[in-house]
């Protein structure tokens, strides 16, 4: 940690300041301390720069409340936590409604220093992202983490290349981490964010002023060789290899072996077709993964596995052609609801995909169209014909009930999409408040900084939102806190084993008495027969969603 923090501490008992001030210190906490005991103290202190304000909840004069207020008035990123001796759970959550980042207990002041931590680790990323939001233009063409060119940029990029006549020969790599996956499941985000930017640092030792290297999505990268020979090519693919394998990854004392696997394609493939070549690379790059780690792999069109899997990508076209031809269909499956109440209609609209008159399997399509970034066309498919049914039946312009729509992790990046929902909202006319998108909680995490800022945008509008498959991912209690949502859906492989399994019942009962707290309702997915519905009423959880309760089926 930043060993000049400025930490102002809030407080009308001297001793409880100093309480505070020696948890902090003797915790490892370097940092300069400034004690403060009233409002006009504090008013005067906030003139100057501070990274965190530990604030007591109860004082005679000057409540929590009121110092959130002041301290986000002079800066709205100041993050504020509160302590307090005597505060009720309800109070530290209302506190945090109005502004607070944490409440800390102050018979447990040890969790102040990671509550700090952690705070000031998402306000420096709240800055660095309003900052960066003010230059449009680099963020156009610029990947956030990692500052390389981004994928539209890169191919655009290619697109001049192939379009320019008589270029020397040059090559396309595609990369690919190995264990990017696991170390961010194991370690979390915040260290597979760590990992990318070492690995950037490793690749542009090896990248010439001529070539081009960007961040493709996720963990892959691309480079193109421009001016180089084949051999050249291997020979640079091999010693990006070695570098990568030589990096031995550090997180929390505990050293991770890397290793990424390289597709290579000569770029007069194709005929200068860009979408073709990338997919020629990728898919080179794919065998050489599956030639296990450190794989490298040329493409060719006479290798049968090539074929295989451009087989898979035919799906590009289908997808396409579905849209422009209305082959979609929508289906619904109604939620029950299982608390006491009476909300109204619960239930999901789900795509199907009909082929010569036979409905195709979501998962035969979804992948592909997620792969090659076609999920977003298919998304505003969805959002148009689901807000045409409710207006058509007048669904949507009730005083209750709630109509659930999934969004893809790449659609959360489309800038468009938000006017895009906006325009077809105003197109239907129907309540605002009647639509809630959801998202994976995978898909939200992988694109975290894109998913709050479309959360907070699309739930000013009116509209409610849900984390879906809740519980798959090792810190998602954690992200609660970060990302703005009104239901949280369980993850269904918790739920249909609840009966048997007291691991399972416990991961749903803690996932429903979290988000209860945090003011959310609750879903329950993979309701699969009554006893497990009845386990779910005596849990508390709102709604439930399964077959035991109704399949999905198309609209009438």
């Amino acid at each position: 940690m930043d060993n000049d923090l400025q930490i102002l501490i809030i407080d009308d008992s001297d001793d409880d300041a100093f309480l505070i001030t020696r948890t902090l210190t003797r915790g490892g906490l370097k940092a300069n301390y400034k004690h403060v005991r009233n409002e006009a103290e504090l008013r005067e202190s906030l003139a100057y720069h501070w990274d965190a304000v530990v604030s007591d909840h109860n004082m005679p004069a000057l409540s929590s409340p009121e110092v959130i207020q002041i301290a986000k008035e002079s800066d709205p990123e100041l993050p504020v936590i509160v302590v307090s001796g005597t505060m009720a759970e309800t109070v530290g959550i209302e506190a945090m409604k109005v502004g607070a980042q944490d409440y800390v207990m102050k018979d447990n002041l040890s969790r102040l220093i990671p509550a700090i931590q952690r705070e000031i680790d998402a306000s420096v990323s709240r800055r660095a992202r309003t900052s960066a939001e003010k230059d449009l233009h680099y963020l156009s063409y610029h990947d956030t983490l990692t500052n390389l060119l981004n994928r539209q940029e890169f191919e655009r990029q290619l697109r001049i290349h192939a379009d320019t006549e008589n270029t020397p020969f040059s090559v396309l790599m595609y990369l690919d981490l190995d264990q990017f996956k696991i170390i961010n499941d194991t370690c979390g985000h915040v260290a597979g964010d760590e990992l990318l930017k070492q690995v950037t640092k490793a690749l542009q030792l090896h990248i010439r002023d001529t070539d081009l290297l960007a961040r493709l999505g996720g963990d892959e990268f691309g480079i193109l060789l421009a001016n180089t020979t084949k051999e050249s090519a291997i020979e640079l693919a091999k010693r990006i290899r070695d570098e990568i394998q030589e990096l031995k990854f550090s997180w929390k004392n505990t050293l991770y072996d890397i290793s990424i696997s390289i597709g290579l394609v000569d770029t007069d493939e194709h005929n200068g077709v860009i979408d073709q070549l990338l997919s020629s690379a990728d898919i080179a790059c794919y065998i050489a993964k599956e030639k296990g780690q450190d794989g490298l792999q040329w493409y060719s069109e006479d290798n049968e596995v090539y074929h295989q899997r451009r087989s898979e990508m035919q799906w590009i076209g289908k997808i396409r052609q579905s849209l422009k031809e209305d082959c979609f269909v929508l289906y619904f499956q109604p939620m029950k609801q299982l608390s006491s109440g009476n909300d109204g209609p619960h239930g999901e609209f789900l795509v199907r995909l009909k082929e010569d008159g036979e409905l195709v399997p979501p998962g035969a399509f979804i992948p592909a169209a997620e792969k090659y970034n076609l999920m977003p066309l298919i998304d505003r498919w969805v959002v148009d014909n689901a807000f045409k049914y409710l207006a058509e039946t007048g669904l949507g312009n009730k005083n209750d009930g709630t109509f659930f729509i999934n969004l893809s992790g790449r659609t959360l990046s489309d800038p468009a999409f938000f006017n895009d929902v906006r325009a077809l909202l105003k197109k239907h006319d129907i309540k605002s408040n009647r639509i809630c998108l959801e998202i994976t909680e995978t898909a939200a995490i992988d694109n975290l900084t894109d998913a709050v800022g479309f959360i907070s945008e699309i739930r000013d509008e009116g509209f409610k939102f849900a984390l879906d498959d809740f519980g798959v991912g090792m810190s998602s209690f954690s992200y609660l806190k970060t990302i703005p949502v009104d239901y949280l859906k369980i993850d269904g492989s918790f739920v249909r084993n609840l009966l048997n399994d007291p691991i399972d019942r416990g991961i749903v009962e803690a996932c429903n008495q979290v988000s209860h707290r945090a003011g959310l309702k609750t879903i329950a997915e993979f309701v699969e027969n009554d006893q497990i519905e009845a386990a779910l009423k005596t849990i508390g959880v709102d709604f439930g969603q399964g077959f035991s309760i109704a399949k999905p089926g198309p609209l009438k």
